[in-house]
């Protein structure tokens, strides 16, 4: 599978316009039959597991058969859809090109990366999505243990940058970072207290009914956010 991100940022007043996008690109990419499976969704404001949702700020996810995209310029292609609409209102928009290549978990009770292993051979920059959907008799003991978490995060080591993803706030949430290797990303989820102590009690007190771990190769990015694209002289 070949999975293409867009965050795209609007200008200040102009919201309104991706909460209305929100519906009219359903149409579209209800339709297109070279997707295999999307997403629409909101953002945080603060780079994760968000309770605030950033009203400029919206996100597309794509997921193309493999057998229909040959590469990164057709790739690169394939998010013009929407581009005239995001050109109209002057958006700022970021794409990442992405490979799924380790991962576990569903997202709508679907495996929409395909059938992947939980670890590869893969030790270079690196993509991670964590989604999860939580129990809403789980949201307030959730949200009270998630904003340690996300300080530790923003200066562990080989940290990159963060998107905070989702498709409705407080309960279907979702975290897209981005780390120099494999063992900086590891040594953040399993070394650091805070988030060792998350995950244990992820599992101890079951606060999700649903969640997916996936790790991407990234293939390519262009666009900015915020006037910068944080993967420039990386790839």
């Amino acid at each position: 599978m070949i999975c293409i991100l867009t965050i795209v940022r609007y200008p200040k007043w102009f919201g309104w316009a991706g909460l209305v996008s929100m519906a009219i690109f359903r149409i579209s990419l209800w339709l297109n039959k070279k997707i295999a499976f999307w997403k629409l969704m909101g953002c945080g404001k603060n780079g994760t597991f968000s309770q605030t949702p950033d009203w400029r700020q919206w996100a597309v996810l794509q997921v193309y058969h493999p057998d229909l995209v040959n590469d990164t310029t057709n790739n690169k292609r394939q998010t013009t859809d929407f581009s005239s609409w995001w050109k109209f209102f002057r958006c700022e928009v970021l794409t990442f090109v992405l490979e799924p290549i380790e991962g576990h978990g569903t997202w709508d009770k679907k495996n929409c990366f395909g059938e992947l292993p939980k670890q590869t051979e893969y030790e270079g920059l690196i993509a991670v999505l964590t989604r999860a959907t939580i129990r809403a008799n789980k949201l307030k003991s959730f949200w009270r243990n998630v904003d340690g978490v996300t300080r530790q995060m923003k200066t562990a080591n080989g940290f990159i940058t963060s998107l905070g993803i989702g498709e409705m706030p407080w309960i279907k949430q979702a975290t897209f970072s981005i780390w120099q290797s494999k063992a900086d990303m590891k040594q953040f989820a399993y070394q650091i207290k805070e988030h060792a102590e998350v995950i244990r009690k992820t599992r101890q007190d079951n606060w999700y009914s649903e969640e997916m771990f996936v790790r991407f190769k990234i293939l390519a990015s262009f666009g900015s956010l915020n006037g910068k694209n944080p993967l420039a002289g990386k790839l």
